[in-house]
């Protein structure tokens, strides 16, 4: 059967300019990979994503099959079901607010993404605290704003210093993004780093700040939320949180934002057009897991810093990698520096994080994630949210491929 063609069929795909940057996330490219290897027979190790390998409660897997069961499968309110909205506001860090200040999302990305499209306009400039993960940048320039992003070295704990942040406003900042316990760091900003950053803010009211606390269950020092710290900015403020790390439940997709009433509803408008609301049946799983028994969150908790402190100390015993101990999250965040200009038995000069991790990967079958992806080279992520043989088994291969080096470093 032939097929009819016009003089337009062989015009070019051209993307918008809002996307034309714009790829697959090196997270997602590494994991993709790494299932490319499995596919063809690989052993691999993947010690690449932020997923825990915990089960999701059972009350919110009950919670959904019971909403399913009642009927709960129509269009929900955009801004979400007004028992889920009411049961965040009920346990909003610092001032006391309603459900008309909470917006429920496809996911806290989804959030995110919503909170930058309703109120950058083009070049407005989002501050970010490298290393940071790597959808934030993205998600800006998605929206017309610029990233700036402002190195945060290991010496200063990966954490923003006010001096910092003082420097990187410019008379188009309109947001600084803080996430607190940090993707990739576990870099946990306490009371005293806050409350610096505070005053540094009360001197530019035009800067809003978003504060991704998706890791507050997953802290290893007390947790404190800039909201609380520093009450009188939360006027222009957004909280971001979700169920995904610390209930387990990432395929479930429910992030919430906290924030004033008319930014709300600005990120509601948008939300609208997009994806309408969050699936209700996932909301009603979220509601159960908010209210359900919390000691889980305490255990979990006890297991992964079990893991840290193991993964830790198994990289720093390489003597050539540097761990410092995260406070928070899931993941550690190493420095390579002194395996630069080593060479592999295969003869390849590691020059850089990149080299490194796809060493790792391609010779020891071992996925981690370069620091570059996260605005920091020199570094790589591992993520230890996975079962104690996983972590064995990739533990073991990286300090195999340690030993295996040869040459001088730089």
């Amino acid at each position: 059967m032939s097929v009819l063609t016009s003089p337009h069929d062989s015009t070019p795909f051209r993307r918008a300019r809002r996307a034309a940057g714009l790829a697959l996330s090196d997270i997602v490219q590494i994991s993709e990979e790494s299932a490319r290897l499995k596919a063809q027979g690989r052993d691999i190790v993947a010690l690449s994503t932020g997923e825990p390998d915990f089960p999701t409660p059972a009350h919110a897997i009950e919670a959904a099959h019971e909403a399913a069961r009642s009927g709960l499968t129509k269009y929900p309110p955009t801004a979400g079901l007004k028992s889920l909205r009411a049961a965040i506001a009920a346990r909003a860090p610092g001032p006391e607010v309603g459900p008309e200040s909470v917006l429920v999302s496809t996911g806290a990305k989804q959030v995110l993404a919503m909170a930058m499209l309703a109120t950058l306009d083009p070049g407005e400039e989002v501050i970010l605290p490298a290393p940071c993960w790597s959808s934030y940048g993205d998600i800006v320039t998605m929206a017309g704003g610029r990233a700036v992003f402002v190195p945060c070295p290991v010496e200063a704990g990966f954490k923003l210093a006010p001096h910092a942040l003082a420097a990187a406003i410019t008379s188009r900042t309109r947001w600084l993004l803080l996430n607190s316990p940090s993707n990739p760091s576990g870099a946990t900003y306490g009371a005293g780093a806050l409350a610096a950053l505070a005053e540094v803010l009360r001197a530019h009211p035009r800067v809003w700040v978003l504060s991704d606390e998706i890791y507050e269950h997953l802290s290893y020092v007390p947790f404190v939320s800039l909201r609380e710290v520093a009450p009188d900015l939360a006027g222009r403020m957004l909280v971001v949180n979700g169920v995904s790390k610390a209930y387990a439940m990432t395929g479930w997709r429910i992030g919430w934002g906290i924030g004033p009433a008319a930014l709300i509803d600005a990120m509601e408008a948008v939300q609208g057009q997009i994806t309408s609301g969050a699936c209700a049946i996932a909301q009603a799983a979220a509601l159960a897991a908010l209210e359900g028994d919390q000691e889980i969150l305490g255990q979990r908790r006890a297991v992964m810093r079990a893991r840290r402190d193991r993964v830790v100390a198994a990289l720093n015993a390489t003597g050539l990698i540097d761990c410092p101990v995260p406070e928070g999250a899931f993941y550690v965040f190493p420095s390579c520096m002194r395996i630069l200009g080593l060479r592999t038995p295969q003869g390849e000069v590691l020059e850089d994080d990149r080299a490194f991790c796809r060493s790792l990967l391609q010779d020891h079958g071992v996925a981690v994630v370069p620091g570059s992806a996260f605005g920091l080279p020199g570094h790589f992520r591992l993520s230890f949210a996975y079962s104690n043989e996983t972590l064995s088994a990739g533990l073991e291969r990286i300090a195999k491929a340690v030993s295996s080096l040869q040459g001088t470093a730089r």
